[in-house]
């Protein structure tokens, strides 16, 4: 297959990488100089883990990866596009408020698929990348794809429009839509590790997805060619009490166990801004059992398999002095 990966960044770059090794050709896209380069670095890597064995050997060589500098929130810089057969939208708005989102996920998602809807040629499917956001709160319930969504922040009504333009407005350009929504993403360089052994850590549940399943997820989606028109929730097997984290943490690192607090004594703080409380009586369990039956076997099923290259740097640059 031939791929586009719009927004090339912490999941897409990952993404890249599977697929190269897997033999389809891949262009990342990006904005920045920064971003570009670390697109260019994906094809030595891709070879590195083929030869490593670390991905699973599909017979193909190694795909293309190639890099193109363009802007979604800029429709004249789109036609650098290549032609694909997939598309998929990961672009990030950075972190910033709600009007930032709505021009990258919403207009900068529409500017996408026009630009491939009006070629000769469009792609036969687009992914969006989404979060377990827009379900709101459940009281600590499980959710999946049959649960109606519930945003409940101006952020996640964003991603929640977003969704319907990538399922609907992409199908009526003859592009089949999937929505992926992704738990919390950790992984290198986004461990939470001090966050949780130092503390206090505020009572709630914990859904969480490793970056390399992430985006596994969303190559077996495509080369299995499944899911299409679909949601599918990306999360690994078991949410966890932050509690039960925070202590299995310090555990392995071992250290003290931190301080815990319940969600009404870290509000009482005062401190909080009005989404930020709003979050923090957010409560819900995410369930992988569509993605699981559409045959994806996770390589981190659980936080313990996935904190482990974490557990193993801490302990050794602190472990001899706070063991």
């Amino acid at each position: 297959m031939r791929i586009v990966v719009i927004g090339c960044g912490y999941v897409g770059l990952e993404l890249a990488e599977q697929l190269a090794v897997r033999g389809h050709d891949v262009t990342g896209v990006r904005r920045s100089d920064g971003g570009i380069e670390a697109i260019e670095a994906v094809t030595e890597a891709a070879k590195r883990r083929g030869s490593d064995g670390s991905v699973d050997d599909t017979g193909s060589s190694v795909g293309d990866v190639d890099a193109v500098r363009a802007d979604v929130t800029e429709p004249e810089t789109l036609p650098a596009l290549p032609d694909a057969d997939a598309v998929v939208f990961a672009a990030s708005s950075g972190g910033r408020g709600a009007d930032t989102a709505r021009a990258v996920y919403v207009k900068g998602l529409r500017n996408v698929i026009r630009e491939y809807g009006s070629r000769a040629a469009p792609p036969d499917r687009l992914v969006y990348t989404s979060s377990t956001g827009v379900y709101g709160d459940h009281g600590g319930g499980w959710v999946n794809e049959e649960t109606p969504i519930d945003p409940t922040t101006e952020k996640t009504r964003v991603l929640a429009t977003a969704e319907e333009v990538a399922l609907s407005e992409a199908a009526d350009h003859g592009i089949d839509g999937t929505v992926t929504r992704f738990a919390g993403l950790y992984g290198p360089d986004r461990y939470r590790l001090r966050r949780y052994i130092d503390g206090p850590v505020t009572a709630g549940y914990l859904n969480m997805v490793h970056r390399e399943d992430a985006a596994g997820a969303i190559r077996h989606l495509l080369e299995t060619d499944q899911a299409r028109g679909d949601p599918i929730v990306v999360v690994d097997d078991e949410p966890v009490d932050k509690h039960v984290f925070a202590d299995w943490l310090a555990d392995e690192c071992g250290v003290t166990r931190p301080e815990k607090r319940s969600k009404d004594e870290r509000i009482a703080d005062g401190d909080l801004s009005a989404a930020a409380r709003r979050r923090i009586r957010t409560s819900k369990r995410c369930s992988n059992d569509r993605l699981r039956a559409l045959g994806y076997e996770f390589g981190y099923p659980t936080y313990r398999e996935g904190y482990r290259e974490a557990i193993t740097g801490f302990r050794a640059d602190h472990g001899a002095e706070e063991a």
